[in-house]
């Protein structure tokens, strides 16, 4: 018998027992080496923030249960494929599952690690691929100047990211002056919001703060565009849109990794690119917290509550 984390309500969560179904011949039966808890949408998920009209919307790919709770939610998993077909039998795979011990799933919803990707730090590729995505959306462009602000797992990835453009000024922005010792670990120019350069080409809004976003607009040169990757929840937000929105012809969109940001590419093409981005050491400080499969009950609450810095919780599992 199997275990798997559930939200059984609000601000509580336990372990269930998960019998698993037979893989049949185009399954995969997968064991879980770790997992990862992507701390923005997790939390939220946790303290029962999402909104109704958006239970279906924010369905993870093998979410079981319903919003608010009891709900088995995650997707970021690594584990060894134990029993399926031949090109797959006993390697390492990323999947979009929740936290469990080991499951079973379709041989096409599992994608095969890099040799060059440690199986600890794949947990991230849902993460990345969110930038990934986002990057696609911004259309950055040789010389442009960019803000990044929100120093969070995605806007720290977004950020590592725009850094490989050439010419470009990047700035990774956050009220925690703590974060530049994580923005230099991964080679990208940090500020507080008080000295964040301005006459920005480009802002990527990730702190999921009305302040941050009003900060986004603040720092836009004239045609300027805020590509939004916040999600808010429950939550209402003020834009400001008066002042020098309509002078200086400014542009807010969202970007979001339901869709794929360029219809030349599929999904698995998408976590395929983030999944190769992986193999650079320097993600590895977006991973600032662990703890054992056995401790997420607890955990999560001290998440929650700000008890915990982790950008990236990293979820271990004994092996068997």
């Amino acid at each position: 018998m199997e275990q798997a984390f559930w939200v059984q309500s609000p601000g509580s969560g336990q372990l269930r027992e998960e019998r698993l179904p037979t893989p049949g011949p185009d399954d995969v039966l997968v064991r879980t080496l770790c997992s990862g808890v992507s701390r923005g949408t997790e939390t939220l998920v946790f303290r029962g923030g999402v909104p109704t009209s958006q239970h279906d919307v924010m369905r993870a790919p093998f979410q079981e249960g319903e919003f608010p709770g009891p709900v088995k939610y995650g997707y970021l998993n690594v584990g060894v494929v134990e029993q399926g077909p031949a090109h797959l039998a006993g390697k390492t795979v990323f999947c979009l599952y929740p936290h469990q011990t080991a499951y079973v799933v379709p041989a096409n919803a599992v994608t095969p690690v890099p040799d060059a990707v440690p199986p600890g730090r794949a947990i991230l590729a849902g993460t990345v691929e969110t930038a990934v995505n986002a990057v696609w959306d911004a259309r950055p462009r040789l010389g442009d100047r960019i803000a990044v602000i929100g120093a969070g797992m995605v806007g720290c990835s977004v950020a590592k990211l725009l850094t490989g453009f050439p010419a470009v000024r990047v700035q990774l922005i956050d009220v925690d002056p703590a974060k530049a010792e994580i923005a230099a670990a991964l080679g990208v120019d940090f500020s507080t919001p008080d000295e964040a350069l301005g006459d920005c080409d480009l802002v990527v809004h990730a702190s999921a703060s009305e302040a941050g976003l009003t900060k986004a607009l603040e720092l836009l040169a004239p045609e300027g565009e805020v590509v939004e990757l916040s999600w808010y929840g429950d939550r209402r937000v003020s834009v400001p849109l008066g002042e020098n929105f309509h002078s200086r012809r400014l542009v807010i969109r969202s970007s979001q990794v339901g869709t794929v940001a360029r219809p030349d590419r599929s999904y698995a093409q998408r976590l395929g690119v983030a999944l190769d981005l992986l193999a650079d050491p320097a993600f590895e400080a977006l991973v600032s917290g662990e703890c054992m499969f056995n401790d997420l009950p607890s955990v999560l609450p001290r998440l929650v509550a700000n008890e915990l810095s982790a950008l990236c919780l990293r979820v271990m599992y004994q092996p068997q």
